[in-house]
């Protein structure tokens, strides 16, 4: 059996971290797989994982997560680097005793800890990418700069879209969709009238996620639903936003429920008759898209990005361009005026989230690290 071992540097239950989890959990049930988590340091996944009796290991180190961020400054960026390096160092001896086949790097940051630990444990590195390595998301220096590490670094890259390895350097790559655990029983679609409706947006509070868009667009309704829902919560320092959208939700007269963090939002998708996404920028993938079909949502997404690998408008749900207002507030429109064609479209997309079943994109993963393995042999 081979073992793979995958690294974060961040324990926090953030989409990508969740998607891990899903994924290392579907790979052990191949029965082809070993895996160990390795985070640098402790917090809320490191349980999350053990409660599925996945072997996770903390290796600590004097990086700060939090001061590497978009925005920092070289100088903090480089200080972050050489401290990725050393911790890296570090990781690299728990990933030897590990018996690692295999590493894979789950974020950026877990890349440079990555290129030490694999070489030190004389295995093959693969990066798992969560987000679009672009310059209007890293910046146009730091995006040449880790596709050029990954160029040197990597043998191979899993792209969680096509949208996503558009942006990355020319290796071996792989799209593997980040698959959701589909429910066991289905949701029918919510039919209730415009002015009775719930409509959500899920996902982290942060300004790149357009929840700013949203609500102007729900202001701009003519007929406002009953319950109007942000549910997430703050991450990486993006605090502030919340006081933001608190204080433009007062501005433009829109009732809205704040939820904070929540660890599953099923209870409010599958209640829900609308879910929203709504980035400003291109999503790399866009799971909880896939979450709310699944939960019988009729499903409003931005393009361009991910989304629009998921959905074909009309059929499955509307695609809206991100950040454009009057677009959002047209579709919102249409479906909260028309029950049955929300419907159809709930239906149509609950059966396009069976194509983004977890295990699909276990056994992709899989062959695909064969190939790495197999290539070091």
């Amino acid at each position: 059996m081979t073992t793979a071992v995958f690294l974060a540097h961040t324990a926090a239950p953030s989409g990508a971290e969740l998607a891990t989890l899903r994924l290392l959990d579907a790979l052990r049930a191949t029965g082809r797989y070993r895996v160990t988590m390795i985070y640098t340091e402790d917090g809320p996944m490191v349980a999350r994982m053990r409660a599925r009796d996945i072997e996770t290991l903390v290796v600590p180190g004097q990086f700060d997560s939090r001061a590497m961020r978009i925005g920092t400054g070289v100088l903090g960026l480089l200080t972050g680097f050489l401290a990725l390096l050393r911790l890296g160092w570090n990781v690299g001896a728990a990933v030897k005793s590990a018996g690692a086949d295999v590493v894979v790097a789950e974020s950026t940051k877990a890349l440079v800890l990555g290129a030490v630990a694999a070489r030190r444990a004389r295995v093959p590195l693969v990066w798992q990418v969560h987000d679009r390595v672009s310059p209007d998301y890293f910046g146009r220096i730091p995006a040449m700069a880790i596709r050029a590490l990954a160029r040197l670094a990597c043998r191979g890259q899993l792209a969680n879209s096509h949208a996503t390895a558009t942006t990355l350097p020319d290796l071996p790559t792989a799209i593997a969709y980040p698959g959701v655990e589909l429910p066991v029983t289905q949701t029918d679609p919510r039919t209730r009238p415009a002015a009775e409706a719930v409509v959500v947006v899920v996902g982290r509070l942060s300004p790149w996620k357009g929840q700013d868009v949203f609500l102007h667009a729900v202001a701009a309704l003519t007929v406002r639903p009953a319950r109007v829902m942000l549910v997430g919560g703050t991450f990486f320092g993006e605090e502030p936003y919340r006081a933001q959208l608190e204080k433009l939700a007062a501005e433009l007269g829109v009732p809205v429920e704040f939820t904070g963090h929540v660890d599953d939002p099923t209870q409010y998708l599958t209640t829900a008759d609308i879910l929203v996404h709504c980035s400003v920028l291109p999503e790399p993938f866009g799971q909880v898209v896939v979450e709310g079909m699944a939960a019988g949502c009729a499903v409003i997404a931005a393009t361009p990005g991910g989304p629009a690998e998921i959905i074909d408008t009309g059929v499955h749900g509307l695609l809206v361009p991100g950040g454009d207002v009057g677009a959002l507030t047209a579709a919102l429109e249409t479906l909260l005026d028309d029950p049955a064609a929300r419907a159809r479209l709930a239906r149509a997309g609950r059966d396009r989230a069976r194509d983004f079943d977890i295990h699909t994109s276990a056994r992709t993963v899989a062959d695909f690290l064969d190939t790495m393995v197999t290539r070091g042999d």
